[in-house]
């Protein structure tokens, strides 16, 4: 014989005499108790998608019919110009929903998220809330400035106080005559009901309800005390087995899923969402359906999406699109700030509950404890996580984190990300990274070898040859950082020349690799974090890695990130890592220095980030520019023969406005279709292959540095300064010293000619063959403290490069 249930809010009602008088209230609603000095009870709803898993299609069709009423209400002319405003964080998805059910009409949740440089659209406060302040943060500040119907979406009206709030700093801001109010459902006693009316009146606006159910809660005396009691007490027998202990990391990574999320079309309605995006959305969602479902095993047929946060709407309408595609039972539930206690029991509406850090970097000051109730116990096959880009932090994949709670309770779990949406700038799939870039989705290094902190502009074309893009530095003052050189095939020849290149000088490489990592950890300790200057210093960067795991069994962090001329440091990346490790344990690392402008530039940019130290490390240091190095002979280093076929197939970085916004990571693109060519790993193991030879020369080496004057001598820009003197060119940026910086001459530029110290030998092979090659001299020359220097003359090039990056003036 089958038993009915029982209603998920006895338990409540036996211990505390809450209760809910309303036709209909029992479907709608469960309690379960707060863990919130201000309010006892929470009314969990069963259709919101919040707490409760529901099917998708239940949560967004109770939301779109309250819209449809809401169009009737108003009529068709009066709905048209209609303005819907949800409530983060519960109610975003709910008030989208409503959304689509009024018509073509544009929506707009509030957001506890801070959004830098946006102006507030309008800001209130929800008193009961364990989050209390909400922000309004339209990109087009007219979007609440219409004299249309303004529609307010809750997914519970339990006093109306919020909503006096929000129409009264709303009203003051832009008045109109009519509001309309919809929930769920209304609870409000009588005085409220009385209190709404004369706020109205007060107001000279008409104001309208609208819910599914209505009815009264009944609270005794004394309740909020008792349920605190009661929570308290709730430790051993009711909700020992709901409270989850961290979570060990999962066996392995959560898969992701490219959603193929339709490029302009925001991530939900913290900044507006129109009914073109609408359109946009609706074109995408079945092909992103597809997507999931192709993600999934064969054998998962009860499936969670599990939105975060404010992040509602989108994951309920991906929920949709998987069931429709694939015929799975798909469900959906939302993670959520609002701490509850947890208690297994059939008539309490929170079962199980999951914790775990807050993975977004809230601003606020608020409990950084997140959660997510009743998928714990829930039988769910597959869970199909699905956060926005400021949500895809290391917080989110560490041990303990949402991903790791996930897996321990179902079989396979999947990531989706949405980007972010940037208010005025560019907004889709290009949105800012708040994780690094790893192999081997961006660059052929191994995932663990180094994190690139850049924005993935592999689908972007920004190639043009030599010539054409130094025409069009000079011609309108571009930055050389605004576009890339057409990327260097080497021939059969120079190819030949790179290998016997490496196999001559790696145990050369081994050493000094070894001598300045061990200057690094002698200076800097254990917990050093190798910040490599993408992308010349990070194939040293990961070298410097292995020698440290080789020697000292340590397990360095490794970052590789952006430095332009002119423009600095990537900003973006060093706040990133302030926030992820300590700033005084960052190592900047490049590969060699010129005559030191880098050095330099990096020196000015650190003005802003104190925590940091304004040092470079390289392996070779011919221009006296540095203090810690592996030598200052200027040899050969087989990495700086070829660009991105020995640099993990990551391009040089590029900085552009139309590109790069606020708050993005400088970008670089992945040369996938280059990857027969890619020698990146042969020169990391053809050099850590020499670690276990070179031991003793290291520890002499190091021995003697340390002893030595390491203090930056400068020589090097001196020598740069006379050159730029006797040849007639007027600026220091036009000479390129060292075998480095001379054939980035040979393979990016027009050069005009080589100097090459007499007498130099192998270590200019590919000099000479490159010079050759593009028809380029080379003259030989006594005195020089490089191996050779390359020269562009600004009379033969058309856009040689200055100071700042852009062009420089005629002669």
């Amino acid at each position: 014989m089958l038993t009915t249930p029982p209603w998920s809010g006895q338990w409540v009602a036996d211990r505390l005499g809450i209760g809910l008088h309303g036709d209909g209230l029992h479907d709608l609603l469960g309690l379960a108790l707060r863990r919130n000095p201000k309010r006892a009870h929470l009314l969990v709803s069963n259709v919101l998608g919040k707490h409760v898993p529901q099917r998708p299609g239940t949560v967004y069709g109770h939301a779109r019919d309250l819209g449809l009423r809401v169009r009737a209400l108003l009529g068709e002319q009066e709905a048209d110009r209609a303005v819907v405003v949800g409530y983060a964080e519960t109610a975003t998805g709910l008030g989208h929903a409503v959304a689509d059910g009024v018509g073509a009409v544009p929506y707009l949740h509030s957001t506890r998220r801070e959004v830098p440089g946006m102006a507030s659209g309008g800001a209130f406060q929800e008193e009961h809330s364990h989050a209390t302040g909400h922000l309004l943060l339209p990109e087009d500040p007219a979007l609440l400035a219409g004299s249309g119907p303004l529609v307010l979406v809750d997914d519970e009206f339990s006093t109306g106080q919020t909503v006096l709030n929000t129409v009264r700093d709303l009203h003051r801001r832009h008045p109109r005559e009519r509001y309309v109010v919809v929930a769920l459902t209304d609870m409000r006693s009588s005085a409220d009901h009385a209190r709404l009316t004369g706020f109205a009146a007060q107001l000279g606006a008409r104001v309208d309800i609208l819910a599914l159910a209505s009815g009264t809660v009944t609270l005794p005396e004394g309740v909020l005390t008792r349920a605190q009691a009661l929570v308290a007490s709730c430790t051993a027998e009711d909700a020992e087995d709901a409270e989850d202990t961290t979570a060990a990391a999962p066996a392995a990574p959560a898969a992701r899923i490219d959603l193929g999320w339709p490029a302009g079309t925001p991530d939900g309605g913290r900044h507006g969402f129109l009914p073109e995006h609408r359109a946009r959305l609706e074109g995408a969602l079945p092909a992103m359906g597809a997507r999931i479902a192709a993600a999934l095993p064969p054998t998962a047929r009860r499936v969670l999406v599990l939105g975060n946060e404010e992040l509602m709407y989108a994951p309920l309408r991906l929920a949709q699109a998987l069931e429709a595609h694939s015929g799975v039972e798909a469900y959906f539930s939302t993670t959520t700030r609002s701490p509850v206690l947890a208690v297994d029991d059939p008539g309490y509406a929170i079962r199980s509950r999951l914790v775990f850090p807050a993975h977004d970097d809230p601003a606020d000051t608020g409990s950084r404890e997140r959660y997510a109730y009743n998928v714990a116990g829930g039988g769910f096959d597959a869970v199909v996580s699905v956060v926005d880009s400021a949500g895809d932090t290391p917080a989110l994949h560490a041990p303990g984190g949402l991903l790791a709670q996930l897996a321990a309770h179902t079989e396979t779990v999947l990531l989706a990300v949405v980007p972010c949406y940037r208010p005025n700038g560019n907004p889709g799939p290009m949105s800012a990274p708040t994780r690094p870039l790893r192999g081997p989705a961006f660059g052929s290094y191994a995932p663990d070898e180094v994190g690139w902190l850049l924005k993935d502009l592999s689908d972007v074309p920004l190639e043009a040859p030599t010539e054409e893009r130094e025409e069009a530095i000079q011609s309108g003052g571009a930055h050389y950082a605004e576009s890339l050189p057409v990327e260097y095939q080497p021939s059969a020849e120079y190819q030949q020349l790179f290998k016997a290149a490496l196999a001559t000088s790696a145990e050369r490489i081994a050493r000094a690799v070894g001598a300045v990592t061990e200057l690094v950890l002698a200076e800097r300790g254990p917990d050093a974090v190798l910040v490599s200057l993408a992308r010349a210093g990070t194939p040293v960067g990961v070298l410097m890695r292995r020698w440290a795991k080789h020697a000292h069994g340590l397990d360095l962090p490794h970052y590789a990130v952006s430095i332009v001329r002119g423009r600095g440091i990537d900003r973006t990346a060093l706040s990133w890592l302030a926030a992820h490790h300590d700033p005084a344990d960052a190592v900047f690392v490049d590969g060699w220095t010129g005559k030191g402008a880098i050095t330099r530039e990096l020196a000015d940019a650190m003005a802003d980030f104190p925590g940091f130290r304004p040092e470079i490390a390289v392996l070779a240091d011919p221009g006296g520019c540095v203090s810690t190095y592996g030598t200052r002979d200027d040899f050969l280093i087989p990495s700086a023969c070829l660009n991105s076929t020995v640099s993990g197939l990551v391009s040089r970085t590029v900085l552009r406005a139309d590109l790069i916004g606020p708050g993005d990571f400088h970008g670089a693109k992945f040369y996938r279709d280059l990857a027969g060519a890619d020698v990146s790993a042969l020169f990391l193991d053809t050099v850590a292959a020499a670690f276990g030879t070179v031991g003793d020369g290291v520890a002499e080496d190091v021995k003697s540095l340390r002893s030595q004057d390491r203090s930056p001598t400068w020589a090097g820009w001196a020598a740069v300064e006379r050159i730029s003197e006797e040849y007639g060119i007027g600026d220091i940026n036009l000479v390129k010293p060292g075998v480095g910086e001379t054939t980035r001459v040979l393979l990016r530029r027009v050069p005009w000619k080589i100097l090459a110290q007499r007498g130099a030998g192998a270590d200019l092979d590919h000099v000479r063959l490159l010079a050759a090659q593009r028809g380029v001299p080379v003259e030989e020359t006594d005195g020089l403290p490089y191996s050779c220097v390359g020269l562009i003359h600004p009379r033969y090039t058309r856009g040689a490069t200055g100071t700042d990056g852009k062009a420089v003036s005629s002669l």
